[in-house]
């Protein structure tokens, strides 16, 4: 049976949408639970599931990064749909994706009709990878390289389940292709944190500029771990403004008039 980790809006408030989370390289879903509680106080209904197995090569799984894709969007779909209520799916339906989760769904998004996949509303992609591995040589470097944030850096050091030196072990070279020439048609939040390492920011760039309704938010300071680092705070505001953007047919709520700063 498949393990999910649920948080739900507050009792007597009506659900505004639901959320999936996918988590990258090495996290659990315990990794997100902070993000999660945050999502679902704002009356969102979250669902986090384990990290995508994608195919590293031929003896990994035979049927290579399609196959991988397949299993994945027939997963996301049975997590989804398994929260609706007995009147069906709370929608917007958004999927929310770190690393090579983020990858992994850009990908699954931009191939085409697929049987039996999800079919979402929008994406939130986070920490989208490039083609360079960590190469982290201790589980410090690997902090380093993920968060700054005291209390996310605890969180991995202290969940037995979260693999260490996955971030060592590159995103395969098909699967970044297809995310990034996919062309995905829903509507796109892209996260990176100009202190990550692993991002390309100009590749990234170009593929938020090709595609129809996509933005490009990036935040100062922050590492890899762009939803879980020390600004988590306001990039769950982010998030949390482009659900509610999204609610409103892409027209932001607040608009700024004038300002002195």
């Amino acid at each position: 049976m498949t393990e999910y980790t649920d948080h739900h809006a507050p009792e007597g408030l009506r659900v505004r949408g639901t959320i999936v989370v996918v988590p990258g390289r090495g996290e659990t879903r315990a990794t997100y639970a902070r993000l999660g509680r945050r999502l679902a106080a704002d009356a969102y209904r979250v669902r986090v599931v384990d990290a995508p197995h994608i195919a590293l090569d031929a003896l990994d799984a035979p049927d290579g990064t399609d196959g991988s894709l397949a299993r994945l969007g027939a997963r996301l779909l049975e997590a989804a749909e398994d929260t609706a209520p007995a009147d069906g799916l709370v929608r917007p339906l958004v999927l929310v994706a770190a690393d090579l989760g983020a990858a992994a769904v850009a990908a699954l998004l931009g191939s085409g009709e697929r049987p039996a996949t999800v079919r979402p509303d929008a994406v939130v992609l986070a920490g989208l990878p490039g083609h360079r591995a960590a190469a982290a040589g201790t589980w410090d470097d690997e902090l380093d390289i993920r968060t700054s944030c005291p209390a996310h850096r605890g969180a991995l050091t202290d969940d037995p389940r979260v693999r260490r030196g996955a971030l060592d072990a590159a995103v395969p070279d098909s699967l970044l292709t297809a995310a990034h020439d996919g062309g995905i048609t829903v509507p796109a939040l892209f996260l990176v944190g100009d202190a990550d390492p692993l991002a390309d920011r100009d590749t990234l760039a170009r593929t938020v500029k090709s595609l129809p309704r996509a933005r490009l938010s990036v935040v100062r300071g922050a590492h890899h771990d762009v939803l879980n680092d020390v600004q988590h705070r306001s990039v769950a505001a982010e998030v949390v403004t482009f659900l509610e953007t999204l609610r409103n047919d892409l027209v932001p709520v607040v608009a700024v008039e004038s300002s002195t700063w």
